[in-house]
């Protein structure tokens, strides 16, 4: 169908027209609810208490989600929220890495709150239209399209839209077609999507786009974790449109742009002096990590049983940089000079349904290269984009498609899985053909791929109850936590990373906190108080990009070139002064790196106690795989023997000679999950937490998080009158 084909067949179903309310240091103080059960839609101003203790961004998500759901709620209940907020500095375009919003609901994998943080323009078009944060509640009975426009005065819409595809790049290629059909028009655009393998899955993702006018083709930004996409299917969202009349230089309206400017000239020649001796980002975007983790023994191979591979260098960051388009901007919001946002342009699609289709492919970022390839037994750089696209378009995230699918391969490889239970597929390591069918199952809703779509904890218990393999050794090689799958690092060498991965609040994504080359490589944090003090700062420093509507990119993916001769450069001191000066440059509020790291554990407690209302949130939660810690067979020891002997020897004090592998590893086992409790204990009690990992009242307290819900519910909780799971 055409752009008129699609607009035929609509219904409007709502018109809601209202007064923009202008932003003012960085906020509308403006909050856009919709409910699409009866097509409701209501503004609401945002409290002073709430903005001063949530900020935005993150923070505004758990508030509204809380405020909206019972401990009770399920995830596919109408009351159920999807809340998009960027916060105060999200917009600004005079300093790279400012176009982050963050995206919150109840996660369909883990049973609690999941947020994910998404570049493209929907965040800053949002606050253009007038709105700190929209709320997305209710379930439809249609296929809806929601319309923001503030072209002429502000206009929202609902309107049945069932003849527009569902699959990410059709339908914002179809949108922007739709509304802008101008090249000029289609950078006041933005759409959110997602796709046809999140109607079937638990895993599905949201899509935000952007229009590259140099390379002329709608672009996408993935919210990826925790199945935020298939919340947004189920409500029978199709899109979530932003149309604005242009981005004003000061959109914010900041209290002192001179020094942002400032800052921000500072920063791009960093980057233009830097980046090329550096990380290359502009030219490689994450995949430069590809050879540095493989390098390091770090680089998830076969489910995380290795670290390297002989065959790495078919997917080494040359490879991707030859395919990327060069020497055009990538960034995905306007002003951001990192351009790490490479793609492959004009590729031509192999299989599926759009085989033969000339498409342009947001990546291959590092997750996808060291998830799809190397973690699957997959050295195909051809098949890891081809995948990539699809799980894009799909709308399914990368991240948890790829760790589902190597659970696979080695479920299969040991026998928990066969022929006759996927359906006809062989799913060895390796085997790229089948991966990809599997995906397209997905897609079309078919077979084992609706099965795979579930994610690894439901997967894995569906096998253990089925008797399809030993239990202990599923729950070993399964690599999820809470409920989300890991993201791509090895972190067996690394305690830090451990707790960096499994004592998140969501689940074990890298944006938290990734600690391999301190800990591992550089033996900066030595001792259990060294780890928890770094797994209580740099989870905090990370959560504020998340407040405010910040990549986290630019913080240290480009350095000073005296940063290795700071304090501490691991934190890279002058970036965060850049963050603070932008912060009360925008704002206008009194602020200091102690109070960034002080808004950030207001909301990351208040995360935390959410989690507990939820009926997890406690020590028993926090427990890894053993993979994550270390070898699960023999083989994984062997293949590290002696550096696995070495420290038996040295470190354990257990002397291998003459030892089978079984009781080497047996051995090795019990020291590496006692140290993994001892840095609980270590990291609980810096955290302000108990020793079941709770938030102690007297510590929410000391940081002004003593609101009467956390009060009660902590209270209930140390009554044992609450119910945990």
């Amino acid at each position: 169908m055409n752009v008129q084909e699609y607009l035929s067949k609509r219904k409007l179903l709502t018109e809601f027209k209202y007064d923009i309310k202008q932003l003012d240091k960085g906020y509308t103080d403006k909050t856009l609810h919709i409910d699409v059960t009866d097509n409701k839609i209501t503004i609401k101003d945002v409290p002073p208490a709430m903005k001063e203790k949530f900020i935005g961004g993150k923070g505004y998500g758990l508030k509204y989600l809380w405020d909206a759901t019972t401990p009770e709620t399920k995830w596919n209940d109408p009351e159920n929220e999807i809340i998009i907020s960027g916060g105060p500095i999200c917009g600004i375009t005079q300093y790279s890495g400012t176009g982050k919003s963050l995206v919150v609901t109840l996660s369909p994998q883990t049973d609690s709150a999941m947020d994910s943080n998404v570049g493209g323009w929907f965040g800053p078009f949002l606050k253009i239209c007038g709105f700190d944060a929209i709320e997305l509640q209710g379930k439809s009975d249609k296929e809806v399209i929601i319309i923001l426009d503030s072209r002429n005065g502000g206009t929202i819409r609902i309107e049945e839209a069932p003849a527009e595809p569902i699959d990410s790049h059709a339908l914002s290629e179809a949108l922007t077609e739709m509304y802008c059909p101008t090249e000029a028009d289609k950078m006041k655009i933005a759409v959110v999507s997602s796709g046809s393998a999140a109607d079937h899955s638990l895993i599905g993702m949201l899509n935000f786009s952007f229009y590259d006018k140099k390379k002329q083709r709608v672009r996408l930004k993935q919210a990826g974790r925790g199945g935020i996409g298939s919340v947004f299917r189920n409500k029978k969202i199709k899109a979530l449109v932003a149309l604005v009349p242009k981005v004003e230089p000061d959109m914010n309206k900041v209290v002192d742009m001179k020094a942002i400017i400032e800052r921000g000239q500072r920063f791009n020649k960093e980057i233009k002096e830097l980046d090329e001796k550096q990380c290359e980002m502009r030219t490689k975007g994450t995949a430069h990590l590809v050879e540095i983790m493989n390098d390091y023994d770090l680089l998830p191979t076969h489910n995380y049983k290795f670290g390297s591979h002989k065959d790495a260098g078919n997917i080494h960051s040359e490879v991707w940089k030859a395919k990327f388009a060069q020497g055009t901007p990538d960034g995905c919001w306007l002003g951001c000079n990192m351009s790490c946002a490479k793609g492959v342009n004009n590729y031509i699609l192999r299989t599926g349904p759009y085989k033969g289709e000339s498409v342009i492919v947001d990546g291959p970022e590092y997750e996808n290269a060291g998830g799809l390839g190397s973690n699957c037994g997959i050295f195909n750089p051809d098949y890891i984009i081809e995948a990539n696209f699809y799980c894009d378009t799909y709308g399914i995230c990368t991240i948890t498609w790829a760790t589902l699918l190597a659970f696979v391969m080695e479920c299969y490889e040991n026998g928990i899985l066969n022929e006759e239970r996927t359906g006809g597929l062989k799913l060895n390591f390796g085997n790229a053909d089948n991966a990809m069918e599997l995906l397209h199952m997905l897609g079309r809703g078919e077979g084992f791929g609706k099965i795979a779509g579930l994610g690894v904890r439901k997967m894995k218990q569906l096998f253990i109850d089925n008797g399809w393999g030993d239990p202990q050794f599923i729950n070993d090689i399964a690599m999820e936590n809470k409920g989300l799958e890991y993201s791509e690092y090895v972190s067996k060498e690394s305690l830090a990373q451990q707790g960096g991965f499994a004592l998140t609040n969501k689940g074990p994504q890298h944006d938290e906190a990734w600690l391999i080359f301190m800990d591992m490589v550089n033996n900066q944090i030595p001792t259990f108080e060294n780890k928890a003090e770094a797994l209580h700062y740099f989870p905090m420093f990370r959560t504020w990009f998340g407040l405010v509507g910040l990549c986290k990119l630019p913080w240290n993916d480009v350095e000073p070139a005296d940063n290795a001769q700071t304090d501490e450069p691991a934190k890279v001191p002058e970036h965060v002064d850049n963050y603070v000066t932008l912060y009360k440059s925008v704002t206008g509020r009194e602020f200091d790196r102690k109070r960034l790291i002080q808004d950030s554990e207001r909301v990351y407690n208040y995360q935390r106690m959410f989690n507990l209302r939820r009926g997890f949130g406690t020590r028993k939660w926090d427990r890894q795989p053993y993979r994550a810690a270390g070898p699960v067979t023999a083989e994984e020891y062997e293949s590290r023997q002696e550096r696995y002997d070495k420290q038996l020897k040295e470190t354990v004090g257990f002397n291998p000679e003459g030892k089978t592998t079984v009781e080497k590893m047996a051995a090795l086992r019990q020291y590496r999950e006692t140290q993994y409790e001892k840095l609980k204990d270590a990291v609980y009690k810096r955290r302000g937490w108990d020793e079941n990992g709770v938030p102690k009242l007297e510590f929410l307290q000391s940081i002004g998080m003593d609101l009467p819900e956390l009060v009660d519910l902590r209270t209930k909780y140390d009554k044992g009158e609450w119910k945990l799971k």
